[in-house]
């Protein structure tokens, strides 16, 4: 097929920043990136626990990306043919009927509303939520709209819809509000044997469906650049909004991964393995879950499950600003100092969880915590090590889940950014997990771009939109490395264990 001259938009909601990425559609390859901001976005903790953002600011930033991205190409504006969505999964954003947010999102980790999805968990019966949601209602949107419900009934009563923050951002391109099922079973509205909303979910915590919005497919167009918009943007008006998916299902899109049995991975903000099946599976305990993956059809089951760190990348950002000997090192000096120290930390052992309730800890929130320091022994170089370890090792728990459920995988694909740039992360990655370690060059706003290219009919298929996906490096586990760093998992699953122990006993 001979493709059309121009180029996709891919725009990656983030919480802690807004990348956009112009792709081009003959190559497929990212002719440009921008982000922004050039720092992190703040994140609103009114209280322990709680982490808000303004929906405003991420469409602020949208505007600074976008048109960064075109000042930096020179791309003009009626060559970009579609747009793509990535964003952040799990947040609330409510709106009145002026399409204006109501309150600031209840962004993916916040813990506000654990204790709301832990009783309907046990009111509508633990076997039902498994069967029907593939989860428990846990710290998902649907116990975040109920929490807003009974605490602040003023704000609730003015509800046009609710929605999550790639919807969001859709919203205030087209005017429109649209969200996908894909998006609906990350907010544990989705019910699995129905193939519909939930109405005994609903039903349950008093949310009438009006509030939700209707659901257009993940591959479509999905609405038109509306001239406002357009004029914000600097594009032209009428550019279709074609693709729209959550953060972890659009990096494994990124990364090709589409069928049972192939898994990707992210360490961002957050740490993530995602593994697809073709079966409505889930973990008994609900410490992994699982979604409805972007190629889902009626016929063709495509479900993602999802093992989830919340403290990864955010916690080498506060080593980085707060271990510094007051100047802010930048990432790579901080993996070189991390080389000095040897595997497994000279016993310094890392729990990274301090950045709200874990999922994989049955959402508790136990928070980050160093041990076995020794003034006498240890320097920044063990910190910066055990830090990056104790992510890893956290990600190895989740993945033993996985591995319990039947999926267990020996590939794991990752684009080449954030915490995969250490050497030190990517040899505790694939030396502990036992997996190999396939990098690739892309991320979420190139997905997001190639999966506008689909949704806008431009590609004919998946395999014609990766048709410039490069892989450009690889890493396997090495029997004396990984003897090193099972101990050192040990070690650290120890003390989790005993930690555990501790936090039960005071309830």
């Amino acid at each position: 097929m001979n493709l059309v001259s121009g180029y996709l938009l891919g725009l990656d909601i983030g919480s802690s920043s807004v990348k956009a990425s112009l792709v081009s559609i003959a190559t497929g390859q990212t002719v440009a990136s921008c982000q922004s901001p050039a720092d992190e976005m703040q994140m609103i903790a009114i209280q322990p626990g709680w982490a808000e953002q303004d929906p405003n600011l991420w469409w602020d930033n949208v505007v600074k990306s976008t048109k960064a991205c075109l000042q930096k190409s020179g791309v003009k504006p009626e060559a970009v043919l579609a747009i793509g969505v990535a964003y952040q999964m799990h947040g609330l954003v409510i709106v009145d009927r002026e399409l204006t947010p109501l309150r600031h999102s209840i962004i993916w980790c916040d813990s506000r509303a654990v204790h709301i999805g832990e009783k309907a968990f046990s009111d509508l019966e633990k076997h039902y939520c498994l069967r029907h949601f593939l989860n428990s209602p846990g710290n998902f949107t649907a116990s975040k709209l109920n929490w807003v419900k009974i605490n602040e009934p003023k704000t609730y009563e003015k509800i046009f819809k609710a929605m999550l923050p790639g919807d969001f951002i859709a919203m205030k391109m087209t005017g429109e509000i649209t969200t996908t099922e894909t998006g609906l079973s990350e907010g544990i509205f989705w019910d699995f044997e129905e193939k519909s909303v939930s109405k005994k979910l609903l039903g349950y915590y008093g949310i009438h469906s009006s509030l939700l919005a209707k659901a257009v497919p993940v591959f479509s167009k999905q609405g038109e650049l509306s001239k406002t918009a357009a004029s914000e943007l600097g594009l032209a008006s009428g550019t279709p909004i074609a693709y729209r998916a959550g953060d972890q299902p659009n990096n494994a899109f990124s990364l090709s991964v589409l069928n049972p049995g192939e898994a990707a991975a992210t360490a961002g903000t957050s740490g993530v393995v995602y593994s697809i099946t073709d079966k409505n599976v889930f973990d008994t305990e609900s410490r992994v879950n699982s979604f409805i993956h972007v190629n889902n059809e009626e016929n063709a089951t495509r479900n993602g499950v999802l093992l989830c760190v919340n403290g990864t990348g955010i916690q080498n950002s506060w080593l980085r600003k707060n271990i510094s000997n007051g100047v802010p090192r930048d990432y790579e000096e901080m993996n070189k100092t991390a080389s000095k120290a040897p595997i497994g930390s000279k016993g310094v052992t890392v729990l990274p969880f301090g950045n709200g309730a874990e999922r994989i800890l049955g959402n508790k929130e136990i928070q980050s915590s160093i041990h076995g320091l020794d003034f006498n022994t240890h320097d920044q170089s063990h910190i910066f090590r055990a830090a990056q370890e104790g992510i890893v090792f956290a990600m190895r728990y989740g993945f033993d889940i996985l591995a319990e459920m039947g999926l267990k995988t020996d590939v794991i694909k990752a684009g080449n950014a954030n915490m995969f740039l250490s050497p030190i992360f990517r040899e505790a990655f694939v030396n502990t997990l036992g997996a190999r370690l396939e990098l690739y060059d892309t991320d979420g706003a190139k997905g997001a771009a190639l999966g506008a290219g689909v949704g806008a009919g431009i590609y004919s298929s998946y395999k014609e939109a990766f048709k410039g996906l490069k892989l450009i490096g690889c890493e396997e586990p090495k029997d004396n490395k990984a003897e090193l760093y099972s101990s050192a998992y040990s070690r650290w699953k120890k003390i989790l264990t005993d930690t555990l122990q501790k936090e039960n006993g005071k309830e």
